[in-house]
């Protein structure tokens, strides 16, 4: 194997887990979950029946014809009450599981310093959260929605290589890290430079200032992911423990998803 890349051993344990410790994640993950499920379910109950479009443009013409002759058409409609106890929803169902049939595999994966149900349930939940605030933005078109998602699916599949190849206790190999970075930066990019553009055109206003809101908070918490990581492979004070980066993972989580849904619900929703 290449210099480059560490060699990997997937069934090592490296991370000291005590019986203890353990059994406090499980009801951290058992109240998060619950703080989740409630916020989820308060979203369907006092949301309204308030909806964005999904939209293709057809050209209605060969290439080279004007937009001016095209013609946008709507796809399907997005609930936005739904929308957002969707991923929070998902959230507390994973954090459910892992606090019981899947607890055993939860613990196996943290003795192995990472954790997979992690970013299996990140890939879909961060997914409909970029997806939703792109919606709010203005980007409507169905193609540059899915491109945005899949860009955000990579960034999260990115962190789940971070951990499987980099043990705890070995020098760590941040390639993956970086990539991750580098797609992690393709949805906020399109989403400022759809503003830039259209606030600059002549007679654009862009978006209610609620979503300027929305925009600069959670690309701050979405970063605070990644810094999370970076201080648990520079094992940065606390950081130094694996489990103090799960931790953060988990408070993290509920924060960042909170503070759309309950952005969203106080400018959109009431």
């Amino acid at each position: 194997m290449s210099a480059l890349v560490p060699s990997i051993d997937f069934d090592r344990e490296t991370v000291e887990v005590s019986d203890a410790r353990l059994a406090k994640l499980r009801s951290f993950n058992l109240i998060m979950g619950f703080f989740h499920l409630v916020s989820g379910a308060l979203m369907i109950v006092l949301g309204n029946d308030f909806a964005l479009e999904v939209s293709t443009f057809a050209l209605n013409g060969p290439p080279g014809t004007p937009l001016a002759d095209g013609t946008v058409n709507s796809v399907f409609d997005v609930p936005l009450a739904w929308a957002t106890a969707s991923f929070l929803l998902l959230s507390a169902g994973f954090h459910f599981i892992i606090a019981t049939v899947g607890f055993a595999g939860y613990g196996r994966e943290l003795r192995r310093g990472r954790n997979r149900f992690r970013w299996v349930e990140y890939s879909i939940s961060s997914t409909l959260m970029i997806v939703l605030i792109a919606l709010v933005t203005g980007i409507t078109d169905l193609a540059a929605l899915v491109a945005l998602a899949f860009a955000n699916i990579s960034m999260i599949l990115f962190g789940w290589i971070m951990e499987m190849v980099n043990a705890p206790d070995r020098s760590t190999w941040w390639t993956p890290f970086w990539f991750g970075c580098i797609a992690g930066i393709g949805p906020w990019a399109a989403l400022a430079l759809y503003l830039v553009v259209n606030v600059n055109q002549e007679g654009g206003e862009g978006p209610p200032g609620f979503v300027y809101g929305i925009i600069f908070s959670l690309f701050f918490f979405f970063n605070t992911f990644a810094i999370n990581q970076w201080l648990q492979y520079r094992k940065v004070g606390k950081w130094a423990d694996y489990l103090r980066g799960e931790s953060t993972y988990i408070v993290l989580s509920l924060v960042a998803k909170s503070v759309l849904a309950w952005q969203i619900f106080a400018n959109t929703l009431i």
